[in-house]
This record gives structure tokens, C-alpha cells and sequence, in this order.
């Protein structure tokens, strides 16, 4: 072979490996692997890398999921939830935040989502919320915390505190709709417009809905002002006194 020959060969070799460098990065590599097969690149083109969409591994939230199966505990529906993926609030959670107090109680109050405070603790209405509410119950109504139960529309914290949006409402319902049936509660208090509006299916603000005695699914529903609203609005204190005093009449309390 001529120098000449050589040279050209060689250039044709190096005009080859340049091209299945450039095919390697478009892939998402930064260069030559250590070893190389010597086949050749237009016989095995690299396909671009996709990213794996976390809904591929996310379970389809349906109702019969859970009301489907015979529960017959709160602990057991704990359980049958697991570590739960039906909905994308799973991707930002520390944890899921289930529920808290009497599984038997007459009482149980249901408000939109844990916060920060809730997610850390895994328990509901911990933060700053969560303290008002509990001098309601303990100073307002005369009963203690574990007395009643408290839970929340979805189990996970919506990332930056928003609204949970349709989807993972639809997911997590049939979970507060299984607790409502094992507690089996005479009386509902909603929290909040949110929580009101979700389990009464209505667009109503909630200074229409609150003080009015509701139904869910067959039990009495109190709608009223959420603790973190009375936070801002301490003077609306009153309103929420006055819905409290409704439902102590109910239970035979005042």
C-alpha cells in the first residue's frame, strides 16, 4: 500500500469514528466508551434516550380498589393503602398522613390536605391550624383530642400548599369515603370551603354553606370556616362558635 493509500484510509477510519462520536452523544454519552465493539454505526443506530414517565409505575386509582375489598379496620385500610402511587402528589410527600383519634368516634372532622407541618409529623392538623383546632375541641366542645377523629380530602401534601386538583381528589377519595363507613360517625364537620365543597359536590362558597345542616352519604354534615382562615380573620371566631354550638346541640352536649 502507498503512503498515499494509507492516508486515505486512515482519514476514512477517522471520518467513521467522528461520526459514531457525534451518534454517541446525541444519545446523551460524553464520549467513547472504554470499549469499543467495532460494528458499524450505520448498521446499529443509537436511539435517543426517553426519560421514564412516573405514571408507567403508578397503579390506576379506581374506586374498587378499595371498596372492593373487605375491610373490616381502619388498620387494615391503612394497610391496603401502602405507599400509595395512585396520584402525583406521591412524587413530593414525606409521608402519607392517613388520619388521627377515635375509630369509633361520634365526631370526626375533615379538612383539604396536610401542610408542611402535618407531612413532616404524619399526623393531621399539627401546625399552627391544627393547635386552633384543637382548643375548639378541648376548650370550646369540653373534649379531649382523642375523643373524636380527624382526617383530611387527600392523604398527601399538595406541593406549595395548593388546592389538590381533580385527579388526585378522584385517587384519594375512596379512601376518606372507607373511613367515613368504618367510623361511622353521626356527625361530619367540614372544614373549610374546600373540604365542604368536595364532599358535597357543590361549587357553594362556604359562607353560604356553613351553619346549615348537610348530608353525607346518610351522615349529618356541618360545613364551617377553616382554623387557618380564622387565623387571618380571628373576628369570624364567632361564626365558627356558632356552627360548633349547632353540632354540641346535636350530640345532646349543650
Amino acid at each position: 500500500m502507498t503512503a498515499d493509500a494509507a492516508r486515505t484510509e486512515l482519514r476514512s477510519i477517522a471520518d467513521s469514528l467522528q461520526h459514531y462520536v457525534e451518534i454517541l452523544k446525541e444519545g446523551g454519552l460524553g464520549g467513547l466508551p472504554r470499549t469499543l465493539h467495532m460494528s458499524s454505526p450505520q448498521a446499529h443506530p443509537q436511539a435517543r434516550p426517553q426519560p421514564p414517565s412516573p405514571a408507567e409505575d403508578r397503579p390506576i386509582a379506581s374506586p374498587a380498589d378499595i371498596d372492593g375489598q373487605a375491610l373490616d379496620s381502619l388498620a387494615a385500610l391503612r394497610d391496603a393503602i401502602g405507599d400509595c402511587r395512585r396520584c402525583k402528589l406521591c412524587e413530593h410527600r414525606t409521608q402519607i398522613v392517613f388520619g388521627v383519634g377515635d375509630p369509633h368516634a361520634e365526631l370526626v372532622f375533615i379538612g383539604e390536605g396536610p401542610g408542611a407541618d402535618e407531612d413532616l409529623r404524619g399526623e393531621p392538623f399539627v401546625g399552627r391550624a391544627g393547635q386552633l383546632l384543637t382548643e375548639i375541641i378541648t376548650k370550646g366542645m369540653k373534649m379531649r383530642r382523642e375523643e373524636v377523629y380527624i382526617a383530611n380530602v387527600v392523604k398527601c401534601r399538595p406541593p406549595h400548599n395548593r388546592n389538590p386538583e381533580t385527579d388526585e381528589i378522584a385517587a384519594c377519595e375512596p379512601f376518606l369515603r372507607k373511613q367515613i363507613e368504618l367510623i361511622q360517625p353521626r356527625i361530619i364537620v367540614a372544614l373549610g370551603a374546600f373540604a365542604a365543597q368536595t364532599l358535597l359536590q357543590t361549587k357553594t362558597p362556604i359562607s353560604r354553606l356553613r351553619g346549615v345542616w348537610h348530608t353525607y352519604q346518610d351522615t349529618k354534615l356541618m360545613p364551617t370556616l377553616h382554623p387557618a382562615y380564622l387565623l387571618r380573620n380571628p373576628r369570624d371566631k364567632r361564626l365558627v362558635w356558632q356552627d360548633i354550638k349547632a353540632v354540641l346541640r346535636e350530640m345532646g352536649r349543650l
